[in-house]
């Protein structure tokens, strides 16, 4: 049986309708099975003609579910057993079958055919062959008549995947990522986006979605997305990146952009970040490299003072980012329930502590800090001071020389713990420095060479 449709460009859509209907009625008999499949089709071909593809699209997803189950959760044996390059060729073949040389065109006017033979043939490719499926189905949505209309089918398709998280999830998660990049607008981008991350998770496939989210920031700006979507994301991304291996320090990055979104919020709403406060403060005091944060100033974390129960933990980042060895020592002996309690390792906190008591001091000296300083505010003995001052060069949290014949460290640089708007102001204080240091040598050699001072000289007072 043939049948005329004036059109051109839905081929691909009608023999997937066709191979859809064969597949969710393969297993009924030979009566039931035609009529089924030809009502289905004619449905079909009627929402493709008068150009209502939002619906064509719910009726198409409507056997998706049915679809999905009939394909093996790793391919079909024959697909298995071929060789990757010969596998790829093969799936190639079958997509260009679905998607350009199902039907065949016939002056203004596409012939239809009866493509049982083909459907069959196409079954055998499993995961492929869904994939095909399921790529035709997403780009009707570029044949919407609106933005609104495109991002309607666009959620259909979304919900539908998303509604059995755990059956075939990897492939799941790469049609979504098909329909992303059909989407025209950035919303709609985003709202496929979320679908995806909520897969990923349900789907326990989240490894599969880490390099989406550590570009997470640049897909942001171009979605161009609300405050409170922004945060959803960070916290979703922080958990997911935290269950990651080697994922850590990204996780922790997204949890302070997350407790940094509440800034300019009521309280009420800050307080919604509490525990995620915190976990923020917990980690950092854990991290073994982490030496700077800017905790202190975020809303969510400045609440915790005034908790009850958790203004010790409060205390406890604050003594790691402004204090010295013996504030953390005086903490811990009224508060080592607290430190238990988080499971934090009190060893593990004074090796840290040490290391950053060492760079407060560098922050406050004149450059020169004597040994004898660091004993006293490190805890040590004489002979491991050079010890921690080689550790902390090591960690990067100063550059630094020990002159041994005087007994001191001479510091060139030093990581600040906290940089807030008094590290700006002391920079903004050097640059003007330095500028007006500057200034002053163009008006020494401007005035030398009015004077007719010999260029050697000249050359001398400007190293000087």
């Amino acid at each position: 049986m043939t049948t005329l449709v004036e059109t051109s460009d839905e081929e691909p859509t009608m023999a997937v309708a066709r191979t859809i209907a064969e597949l969710a009625w393969s297993q009924g008999g030979a009566d039931i099975a035609e009529p089924a499949v030809a009502q289905y089709v004619s449905e079909a071909e009627a929402l493709l003609v008068s150009g209502r593809f939002s619906d064509l699209a719910s009726l198409l997803l409507t056997s998706a579910d049915v679809v999905l189950a009939n394909a093996p959760e790793k391919g079909t044996a024959s697909e298995q057993r071929r060789t990757s390059g010969e596998a790829e060729k093969f799936a190639g073949d079958a997509i260009r079958l679905c998607m350009e040389g199902m039907l065949r065109a016939s002056g203004p006017y596409v012939v239809i055919e009866d493509h049982r033979g083909i459907a069959g043939s196409l079954k055998a490719l499993g995961l492929r062959h869904l994939e095909c499926i399921f790529t035709v189905i997403c780009n009707l949505v570029n044949k919407a008549q609106s933005p609104d209309e495109a991002l309607e089918m666009a959620d259909q398709i979304g919900n539908k995947l998303i509604v059995q998280p755990i059956d075939k999830p990897a492939l799941r998660l790469k049609i979504l990522f098909h329909l992303y990049n059909m989407l025209a607008t950035p919303y709609g981008r985003f709202v496929i986006f979320k679908r995806a991350l909520k897969l990923a998770i349900l789907g326990k496939v989240t490894e599969l979605i880490v390099p989406s989210l550590k570009r997470l920031d640049t897909f942001i700006k171009e979605w161009n997305i609300g405050n409170s979507e922004k945060r959803e994301l960070y916290l979703t991304a922080t958990n997911v990146l935290k269950e990651t291996k080697g994922s850590g320090k990204e996780s922790f990055v997204f949890l302070v952009k997350y407790l940094a979104s509440f800034a300019g919020e009521d309280a009420a709403t800050a307080s919604e970040a509490k525990e995620d406060a915190v976990r923020a403060i917990i980690e950092f005091v854990k991290a073994p490299d982490m030496f700077q944060c800017d905790l202190l100033e975020m809303l969510p974390v400045r609440q915790l003072e005034r908790d009850a129960k958790y203004a010790p933990v409060y205390r406890l980042l604050e003594i790691f980012l402004t204090s010295q060895l013996d504030a953390y020592l005086e903490f811990q002996n009224s508060n080592s329930a607290t430190i238990k309690t988080y499971g934090l390792v009190h060893e593990e906190a004074m090796t840290k502590m040490r290391l950053m008591s060492l760079a407060g001091l560098a922050s406050k000296g004149s450059g020169e800090i004597p040994y004898s300083v660091v004993r006293e505010t490190l805890k040590v003995a004489d002979d491991e001071v050079e010890y921690w001052i080689v550790r902390a060069i090591g960690s990067k949290l100063v550059e630094a020389k020990m002159d041994q014949m005087r007994q001191v460290v001479v510091i060139s640089r030093c990581t600040e713990r906290v940089f807030g708007a008094p590290q700006w102001r002391e920079l903004r204080n050097k640059l003007a420095g330095w500028k007006e240091n500057i200034s002053s040598v163009e008006r020494i050699l401007e005035s030398a060479k009015q004077s007719g001072v010999p260029q050697g000289l000249q050359a001398a007072v400007a190293a000087h």
